[in-house]
């Protein structure tokens, strides 16, 4: 289980994630805010704790598998990536500008340490299950590598996902996490009014899946549903992480009109002032 001062140094790299994608999508001009903001803290959950993975050998054939789904939240997977050391942070600014290792949606043919190039919603599940049959092919059920899908609420009205969900149960991979990100918002508002999900548990559920509902910005519950998940071995699992759409940021928090632009100069730096502020209390808080 994780220490207490393990979720402080979570704490506070996600913070310092927060506080680079600020800075990322101000240079750039462009991209989106609210899910890379709340996201921050699964990320770096993943790639810090949870995730079995060679930054430095990311070709490593015994690593786990991280599929981005929703690639238009890629700031953060950016930024998780550079803090972990997968490339060095410099590029960061470099973020959506032509010829970029860090395209607006991840792109292998730019930066091959992605596992996928992600872009058209609706499209990382089937991927996911693809690497998870092949996993269950080369090892049997006695899994040495995870398949981690992230996905967004939002993107669970493309049918495709279902598509998706549907053999995984079939088959029963056992080795497949979906991680979905229940934020309530898409880009033209909220879920439940552009096109309603719930009772989504029940609806994976229904597909055969073994599904837990979390604190998305809680790193022990978090903990505890992968934890779960990896006693599960004959149906696929997923974990819906209720996350704040700008998590860190009052100004952009729980709004769907931050989902796909990105904050000005002026708005940037109030956005760092508040995310400094919170550093600071996660530091006092656990002193």
């Amino acid at each position: 289980m994780l220490t207490d001062e393990t979720i402080k140094t979570l704490e506070l790299q996600a913070n310092a994630i927060r506080q680079s994608i600020i800075e990322m999508l101000v240079t750039a001009e462009s991209g989106h805010t609210a899910g890379p903001l709340g996201m921050a803290d699964i990320f770096t959950y993943l790639y810090f704790y949870g995730l079995r993975h060679n930054p430095k050998k990311p070709d490593w054939p015994e690593r786990d598998r991280l599929v981005l789904s929703n690639g238009h939240i890629c700031p953060v997977l950016y930024a998780t990536m550079a803090y972990v050391g997968y490339f060095p942070k410099y590029w960061l600014g470099t973020l959506r500008k032509l010829g970029s290792h860090l395209q607006g949606h991840p792109h292998r043919d730019f930066l091959p340490e992605l596992e996928t190039s992600s872009g058209p919603l609706g499209s990382g599940l089937s991927q996911s299950v693809g690497m998870a049959l092949a996993e269950r092919i080369d090892s049997g059920r006695s899994y040495k590598k995870w398949i981690y899908c992230l996905m967004s609420d939002g993107e669970l009205d493309a049918g495709n996902t279902w598509e998706g969900a549907m053999l995984a149960g079939k088959e029963g991979l056992g080795n497949l996490i979906a991680i979905i990100d229940r934020n309530n918002i898409q880009i033209d508002g909220f879920t439940e009014d552009i096109m309603p999900l719930e009772p989504l548990s029940d609806k994976w559920r229904a597909f055969n899946w073994h599904v837990q509902e979390i604190d998305g910005h809680n790193f022990r519950e978090l903990d505890e549903a992968i934890g779960q998940v990896k006693a599960v071995f004959d149906k696929p699992s997923v974990i819906i992480a209720h996350t704040i759409p700008g998590r860190g940021v009052p100004e952009f928090e729980r709004k769907y009109e931050w989902h796909g632009k990105p904050p000005n100069k002026e708005e940037g730096e109030r956005a760092l002032a508040e995310l400094r502020t919170l550093g600071g209390k996660i530091r006092s808080e656990h002193e």
